[in-house]
């Protein structure tokens, strides 16, 4: 195991050098600040969005900013199968040994792709309990976090880590608009809009690279997790979810067209929303009409819509912009008699996208008769600055 955990952390020897590689700002001043804080710190999101970047960025602050020495810092990913014979903590007491740190030595664990170990939770607890220890851990997987988290109640932060937002693609292009060019925004924009936020996508313009991340992500996190055989419905059942991103989903219909049950069709939909392919929004209503309405989607990146639906409905690749900003603040969708209005925040903030069009008649009705704190009309992305210290 030692040579595997040498491998890891080049740091640890002389003459190690870090690539260089762009830094989301926003984010990384985020992760920055929970470096005093006891509690574990989650990573959560799509696999390849960045959370290992984030960590090795991380990991550099910390030897060459905070003067840390590189021997107290571990970073390990347990996805490795020459590490499936050891649990979490056999590997920590392996690195302690290495390096020769009692158990009172103040550490910094970085461990990637946690929840491929078992009982991974309970064993964080111990560390949390037990030693003196920072840790930063990641997961590609919602699902088991949202269902064992019980043990880490009030000992963890979750922080989600979306794709690059227009402003970050900007940066990451190296491109930059001066106040006189503002003019370009939209085309700009529109590339966006085809690209998405993939970190090495937008660096490379690969087009298989975004294949390949889809079937990786179906193939490991969905159908070998679950044991699913026919991951050939998976893939045709994800090509109806980007064609119907933006719209409310039927699960009867969908059930129908892939000739499975209607309770297949649900939980295959929540195995694509527990692997970040997807984000549901129930509608806005009482607790009933929450938990019974049917669920709108969006894509969790809007490269890879455009890639299995092709370049089209600028409408509602603006919308599923929208969703991607305002998602931490939980937003439902209003519908009434036939009407929708794209997103409700809290009751206290009502939300219509219209990329370059308007409401019609009855639509605006329902818009104006909702009562709410804040009404904000998008319809192109200079409105977008309307989203901006929102007050929640």
């Amino acid at each position: 195991m030692e040579q595997v955990l040498f491998r890891y952390n080049p740091w640890w020897e002389k003459g190690f050098k870090a690539e260089k590689t762009f830094k989301r700002t926003i984010i990384f001043e985020h992760l920055e600040s929970t470096i005093s804080l006891k509690q574990i710190v989650l990573l959560t999101g799509l696999r390849r969005v960045g959370k290992t970047t984030l960590m090795k960025q991380l990991i550099w602050h910390l030897i060459h900013i905070e003067k840390v020495d590189s021997k107290l810092i571990f970073y390990v990913s347990l996805d490795d199968y020459l590490l499936n014979d050891y649990s979490i903590t056999e590997i920590i007491e392996e690195y302690r040994k290495i390096q020769r740190l009692s158990a009172t030595e103040k550490v910094y664990l970085f461990l990637d792709e946690i929840t491929y170990k078992k009982d991974f939770e309970l064993q964080l607890k111990n560390i949390y309990d037990k030693q003196v220890a920072k840790v930063y851990a990641s997961s590609s997987s919602a699902s088991i976090l949202k269902s064992r988290k019980s043990f880490l109640t009030g000992r963890n932060i979750i922080i989600e880590i979306l794709p690059l937002d227009f402003t970050e693609y900007l940066e990451f292009k190296g491109i930059e608009v001066k106040k006189s060019d503002t003019h370009l925004l939209e085309g700009y924009f529109e590339d966006f809009m085809q690209t998405g936020g993939m970190p090495e996508y937008v660096l490379t313009g690969n087009i298989e690279y975004i294949k390949e991340l889809v079937d990786d992500i179906i193939q490991k996190d969905i159908a070998v997790f679950y044991g699913i055989k026919d991951v050939q419905i998976l893939k045709d059942y994800f090509l109806l979810l980007m064609e119907r991103s933006g719209k409310v989903l039927s699960i009867n219909k969908i059930a129908k067209i892939l000739d499975i049950s209607p309770d297949s069709a649900k939980r295959y939909l929540q195995m694509f929303a527990d692997a970040y392919l997807i984000f549901l929004i129930s509608r806005a209503g009482k607790t009933n009409e929450r938990l019974l309405s049917a669920k709108k989607i969006y894509a969790a990146d809007l490269g890879i819509r455009c890639h299995f639906t092709g370049y089209r409905d600028k409408g509602s690749l603006f919308e599923n912009y929208v969703f991607l900003k305002i998602k931490k603040w939980l937003p439902s969708y209003v519908y009434q008699d036939g009407n929708e209005i794209d997103f409700l925040i809290d009751k206290k903030i009502l939300i219509e996208v219209k990329y370059n069009a308007e409401m019609n008649k009855k639509q605006e009705k329902l818009f104006e008769s909702i009562v709410v704190e804040k009404k904000i009309i998008l319809n192109n992305i200079s409105d977008l600055e309307k989203l901006n210290n929102l007050s929640l």
